[in-house]
């Protein structure tokens, strides 16, 4: 690897707090485990992957089809929407340190909401939305694409997400990768990988 990679980044769960498991399910009054059982299994991947637009997610959100509150939710959505601890603070350092830093993220056109309430982008760039490049992690696509839009090598790209499944297969790509635990963790790997010091 050089000196400076490209650091791909997840952005839920290792960047921003995720709303799934706590605020989307007390919005309907249910546990996470009932949400899942009752949600259309393929609609937020279709979403995801720019398939569908929110309406239409919306309407497909139950398998019963039934309705709700959605500006209602995208509220609640947006509103949980928060920096993990601890990581902003790695990104400006690396950020000043002159890395080039990217989105590697499966998700919807919401991320134009972490955008606004955020910013992001005084960081990294949101290159790599899979609602935008229609694939999603850990297809090997997800790590291939990168390498050919920015003309490097997959072996000048560090990898980091929460999911060690998606790390896996960045490995599995030619990418060095790091799961990501919480910011102390991810401060530690940085600096045994010589990006931190």
């Amino acid at each position: 690897m050089q000196q400076h990679p490209v650091i791909l980044l997840d952005v839920m769960d290792t960047l921003v707090y995720n709303p799934f498991r706590d605020e989307i399910p007390a919005f309907f009054g249910l546990s996470g485990e009932t949400l899942v059982a009752q949600k259309d299994p393929h609609a937020w991947t279709r979403f995801e992957l720019g398939e569908i637009d929110e309406a239409e997610y919306f309407r497909r959100y139950f398998r019963n089809r039934q309705t709700f509150d959605h500006a209602a939710l995208r509220r609640v959505v947006q509103d949980a929407y928060r920096w993990l601890a601890g990581v902003e603070d790695i990104l400006i350092q690396l950020r000043d340190a002159g890395f080039e830093m990217h989105a590697l993220s499966n998700y919807p056109v919401w991320y134009r909401t972490i955008e606004a309430k955020l910013q992001l982008s005084r960081y990294l760039q949101w290159t790599f939305v899979s609602c935008h490049t229609g694939v999603r992690k850990p297809a090997r696509e997800a790590y291939e694409g990168p390498s050919r839009r920015l003309n490097r090598p997959v072996q000048d790209f560090l990898f980091i997400d929460d999911r060690p499944e998606n790390c896996e297969a960045a490995r599995a790509s030619g990418m060095a990768a790091i799961p990501f635990v919480d910011a102390a963790q991810l401060r530690s790997q940085l600096r045994d990988h010589g990006l931190l010091t």
